[in-house]
């Protein structure tokens, strides 16, 4: 280490004692605090002023309302338009946005501007949450948020951070928790962007508006990424001890030189994931330092690298060691809980008001210490020390040990009186912080549990302890919309978890079924005839295809309309035969003249060119013989599926017409639109309308059907687009840059690289828009839509 980096680490553990002295300063005077219990008479008295608000006795009006009770907080919409109708809906947005105001943002709420900021924020929000919007999107699904992005004029920046969540989450680790990851990432990002919103205020010009959140959403994005790629990679067992040795000493040099080093040799199995990391985190980083002055970047290194050792004395702990004072298990809390807060304001180079540094130091440790308590079982079970865990560890046998329960109570009591000046909208929003907290702990948990917990970390004082579990059990209207979003967003990421989980499953499940049926059995009448057209055909049938058409109408005709297997099989088999024929003329020489399909060699390769175009009208005509040998459903249906099947192959035949007459000339998007539609989405047209016809569906239901599969077939061409100039030669299976080679009109040469992402997204939504309009039981469309946009051939 030459003399320059001595300076920079000696300049490092400096700033770092600073901010340890002033946290055990902070410490001691809370220690002092706890042991006069000082809390305990001020807060009964503002409870006792609380209460008014928050315990009501029943009326007689309320008896004959009880069948329109309070719906579960967790169901999102439900209970926003409850608290609507009831007329509750201010009161809770106000505690909400006021408590954000306070965490988050660091602001005093006896402040007449913030005052005047909450309020303006909750008439916005009330606004958004209550106006009839026409449709049923969910506001924090990708159809929802790319709507919102198009209104700021943030699309390219949203479909950034869809391929790179979509990136960091297919390259987590076994032994960690993408859909966490995924959640926590998502949550800083809108942590920012909150940051971001309260900073430049409604007066902005659009295009420096749409400047200031696309910046924010990427620094969003890159400090978040120390969470998933540096918190819980150290926190979990996928390292060895020697791969977090050097994976730690990194992140250190790092904060400490304000330059990521270069990663070097690597020792340890986990090469490649630190390789990608290592990429990531450094693309991270140098993007926060382009965005910072001098100032705001040396302030930001400084409360990193506070976070960053906070956090590393912290991970060392063993839960089993009996020895760790007080100050040990506090100091460090104290530092990374209040670092954490200050650096998203750094990060942004935000100017912070009067008083902005000591609130957010003073208020750090009350959060911490309140997640700490509604995570101390996962954290017990984690070997995790936090003072929770460790108080239930050792309080036996460590009498001079502080119950962090008690603690708790001293913080809030500085907070209120000390800290915001006993401000009565502060205390009601802080007390109503607490007590929700102690209502979700025990209806998490079970009353037995959370009755067990109170006797042990509530028992020093059996008066004061008697007032919270009054509170507890008797309170109302103390919910918080940050805690209902919370679990709003994990109930969807788990549901969407579940539901692509069973997606993949269909697909690997009904692919196989339909790959068993597929080969068409060879016939030889006179044994001296050599016939290579069914060889060829089933050449071209067990290629690995993905069998989407087939697949599609399998849902559709099982799981939506309840058809028998038996009874659509023909169907299937027509539907991947038509397909197939399809690609075999697409791929001819006097066409695309490709020479890869499938992950192999097209079949004029293989045989020739004459064979191929014999195969290609073969398998047309064996899946007209298919649908036509569909014998469970009356004659009336079955012609007019196959009425419906030949319209749909002339289509296709025009539209690959008008591709063949396109080469070498430019077409408008409407012409681009409109030929790839009778390429592709008639195929996907087809396996939604040929099951529905065969089940009698209604005409209403069909044209819906009809919109979402024209949006979903230009979607999936425009993925197609961009992977053949994006995508690899190893995933696809087909060759690279043919379209280029080929001059051919597509929607990446006509509206470039950005522009067909957001055409290929203003088409899923409109897709997504269409599903809302069909009362369907399985949401394999809606999986299918996302695999289509997301997948890498």
């Amino acid at each position: 280490m030459n003399w320059m980096n001595e300076e920079l680490v000696k300049n490092a553990d400096a700033c770092y004692r600073l901010a340890e002295e002033k946290a055990a300063d902070y410490f001691q005077s809370l220690y002092e605090l706890v042991i006069q219990k000082t809390y305990i008479p001020t807060l009964t008295k503002d409870f006792q002023s609380w209460k008014q608000n928050h315990i009501h006795h029943p009326s007689l009006l309320s008896f004959f309302s009880r069948g329109k009770g309070k719906p579960d907080s967790r169901e999102y919409h439900h209970y926003i338009q409850w608290l609507d109708y009831r007329g509750k809906l201010d009161n809770y947005l106000e505690r909400s946005i006021s408590y954000i105001f306070m965490r988050d943002l660091g602001k005093g709420l006896d402040s007449s501007d913030t005052k005047n900021r909450v309020r303006r924020t909750v008439d916005n929000l009330k606004n958004h949450l209550t106006i009839d919007r026409g449709d049923k999107t969910e506001s924090f699904s990708m159809a929802g948020l790319y709507r919102w992005a198009q209104k700021e004029g943030v699309e390219s920046t949203i479909i950034w951070v869809f391929d790179k969540l979509k990136t960091v989450s297919s390259n987590i680790p076994k032994g960690m928790d993408a859909e966490q990851a995924r959640r926590k990432l998502i949550k800083i990002i809108a942590g920012v962007l909150l940051h971001e919103f309260e900073e430049m205020g409604s007066e902005l010009a659009a295009e420096e508006r749409t400047h200031k959140l696309d910046k924010a959403i990427r620094l969003g994005f890159a400090y978040g990424l120390t969470y998933p790629f540096i918190d819980d990679l150290l926190d979990s067992d996928v390292l060895s001890a020697n791969e977090k040795k050097q994976y730690s000493d990194l992140i250190r040099a790092t904060l400490i030189t304000g330059t990521v080093p270069k990663l070097g040799k690597w020792t340890g199995s986990n090469t490649n994931l630190i390789r990608y990391i290592h990429k990531e985190l450094r693309e991270a980083f140098e993007y926060i330092k382009g965005c910072q002055g001098a100032g705001s970047r040396r302030k930001f290194l400084e409360q990193a690298y506070v976070f960053f050792h906070s956090q590393e004395i912290d991970r060392v702990k063993d839960i089993s060691n009996e020895n760790y004072t007080n100050e040990e298990l506090y100091i460090p809390i104290i530092l990374k809980s209040s670092s954490s807060r200050l650096i998203a304001r750094s990060v942004l180079s935000a100017p912070e008001d009067e008083g902005f540094d000591n609130r957010t130091f003073f208020y750090g440790i009350y959060n911490q210490l309140a997640d700490d308590f509604a995570d101390m079982f996962d954290d017990l079970k984690d070997g995790a020390v936090t003072p929770y865990t460790y108080y239930l560890k050792h309080h036996l046998r460590r009498p001079d040990l502080i119950n962090p329960f008690e603690l708790y109570w001293t913080v809030l009591y500085n907070l209120i009186h000390n800290v915001y000046h006993s401000d009565t909208t502060t205390s009601e929003v802080m007390l109503d912080r607490a007590i929700n907290g102690l209502k979700r702990f025990r209806e998490r948990f079970g009353t037995k549990q959370y009755n067990e917990v109170m006797e042990l970390f509530a028992s020093g004082n059996l008066k004061f302890k008697g007032i919270i579990e009054k509170m507890v059990r008797k309170a109302d209207d103390v919910d918080f919309l940050d805690k209902l979003l919370r679990d709003h967003m994990m109930t969807i990421l788990k549901n969407e978890r579940k539901e692509q989980e069973d997606f993949l499953d269909t697909i690997e499940i009904v692919r196989n079924q339909i790959n068993h049926i597929l080969p068409i059995p060879k016939i030889d009448h006179n044994p001296l005839l050599v016939e290579p057209i069914t060889d060829a055909a089933n050449y071209s049938l067990k290629g690995d295809g993905k069998r989407l058409r087939p697949i599609v109408a399998w849902v559709m005709g099982i799981h939506e309309y309840g058809l028998k297997i038996s009874t659509i099989e023909p169907l299937l088999k027509s539907l991947e035969y038509m397909h197939t024929a399809s690609l075999i003329f697409d791929d001819l020489p006097s066409q695309d003249n490709a020479s890869i399909r499938r992950g192999r060699p097209t079949l004029h390769k293989t045989y020739n060119i004459a064979i191929a175009e014999l195969t290609a009208l073969f398998l047309t005509q064996k899946a007209t013989e298919e649908q036509a040998s569909i014998d469970q459903f009356d004659s009336k249906t079955v012609l007019k599926l196959i009425q419906y099947s030949a319209q749909m192959t002339a289509d296709m035949c025009r539209g690959q017409a008008m591709d063949l007459d396109s080469k070498g000339k430019p077409l408008t998007l409407e012409q681009l639109n409109l030929m790839c539609f009778n390429k592709t989405g008639i195929g996907f047209e087809a396996s939604l309308i040929m099951p529905a016809i065969l089940a009698q569906t209604n005409e209403l239901e069909i044209r819906a059907l009809k919109k979402y599969a024209y949006h979903t077939g230009i979607a999936f061409q425009i993925k197609d687009d961009l992977l053949d100039v994006e995508g690899e030669l190893s995933k696809l299976g087909k060759s690279i840059g043919k379209d280029a080679e080929n001059k051919n009109s597509t929607f990446v040469s006509i509206l470039g690289l950005e522009g067909a992402r957001k055409a290929m997204w203003e088409h899923y939504c409109l897709a997504i828009d269409a599903l809302q309009k069909v009362q369907l039981k399985t949401t394999f469309l809606k999986h299918l839509l996302n695999y289509i946009v997301n997948r890498d051939h």
